[in-house]
C-alpha cells in the first residue's frame, strides 16, 4: 500500500472555507490509481498570491483557480509523487456561483483537477482533454458529485 503524506495549508483568511478532511478526502480520491508513494501539498491562496504565481511560472496576469507545481524526482530518494497544488479560493467560490454549483462539488472538482496534473494528465489539446475530463467525471461520480461539465 502506498503511503500517503497529504499536508493542507490555509494561507488566505476567507469563509466558507472546505475541511481539512474534505480536501484529503478529494486529493486521495484524485490519487487513487497511483501505485506510487505520495508527498503532496495542497495550499489554499487569496488572488494576490495566485496572481503572482500564475505571472511567475506562467507568465499570465490575473489569479486562476488551480496551479499544480510537480516536483522533479529527487535522486536517491525513491519515485514518490511529490508537489504541490495550489487552489485560489476567492476564483473557486467566484466559479462556484456563476456556473450554478455547490461550492463541496466545486472544489472537490479543482482538487482533483490539480492532483491529476501532478499524475501527468493534461488538456493542452482535445484528446488530452477529453481523456483528463472523462477521469474527472468517473472520480467526481464515485464520491457522489455530478458531472462538472
Amino acid at each position: 500500500m502506498p503511503d500517503r503524506q497529504i499536508l493542507v495549508q490555509y494561507a488566505v483568511d476567507f469563509p466558507r472555507l472546505p475541511d481539512r478532511k474534505d480536501i484529503v478526502c478529494w486529493a486521495s480520491a484524485g490519487l487513487q490509481e497511483s501505485r506510487q508513494d505520495v508527498e503532496l501539498v495542497v495550499r489554499i491562496v487569496d488572488a494576490a498570491e495566485s496572481e503572482a504565481l500564475n505571472r511567475q511560472y506562467r507568465h499570465k496576469d490575473g489569479p486562476t483557480n488551480v496551479l499544480s507545481f510537480p516536483y522533479d524526482p529527487i535522486p536517491g530518494v525513491g519515485q514518490a509523487i511529490r508537489g504541490d497544488v495550489v487552489i485560489c479560493a476567492p476564483v473557486v467560490e467566484q466559479e462556484a456561483r456563476s456556473q450554478g454549483k455547490t461550492s463541496d462539488s466545486h472544489w472537490a472538482h479543482i482538487v482533483i483537477h490539480g492532483v491529476l496534473h501532478l499524475l501527468g494528465y493534461d488538456h493542452q489539446d482535445d484528446d488530452q482533454a477529453r481523456i483528463m475530463e472523462d477521469h474527472e467525471r468517473r472520480l467526481l461520480h464515485g464520491l457522489g458529485y455530478a458531472d462538472p461539465y
